[in-house]
């Protein structure tokens, strides 16, 4: 974190500013030259684009890029065990790819505007179903303290 603090810029007044392209482009050659983790990396892009750990609807996002998830241990030396980079999710698999065409398509005549998905890819809703999974017992807090009580 403090690796990261330390890429961002400030201004004279002392403020930093996580937007300023020199923040971005030194988050870049820090994780270019092995100073910064790619989890680091990730996170500096988040905030430069405005995302943040404590606004559900602007929650930070990774990329997903395992594709195995059938081995128990992964060959990490293996391009099989990630996912084609250069599609997104929704193009990886044909079938998917031809329906969400194949929606496209239809409503290019019925709307102003066609959109291929129908989902965004973060949302407040996402977000929260991560996080109660994530910290079940922080769930138990949301409900008073009890578990599956009936109303």
């Amino acid at each position: 974190r403090e690796r990261v603090l330390s890429l961002i810029p400030r201004p004279q007044d002392g403020v930093p500013c996580h937007t300023d392209p020199s923040f971005i482009i030194a988050a870049q050659e820090g994780w270019k030259a092995g100073k910064i983790s790619n989890f680091d990396y990730i996170l500096a892009l988040n905030s430069a684009a405005g995302r943040t750990f404590h606004d559900l609807s602007r929650y930070p996002v990774f990329p997903w890029v395992v594709a195995d998830y059938t081995s128990e241990i992964l060959d990490l030396n293996n391009p099989e065990t990630f996912r084609d980079l250069t599609k997104p999710v929704g193009a990886l698999n044909a079938e998917r790819l031809e329906y969400f065409m194949s929606r496209y398509k239809s409503m290019q005549g019925d709307m102003d505007h066609a959109f291929l998905y129908g989902t965004h890819y973060s949302a407040p809703g996402y977000v929260l179903y991560y996080l109660v999974r994530s910290m079940p017992d922080q769930m138990l807090c949301l409900q008073n303290g009890k578990f599956d009580a009936s109303d």
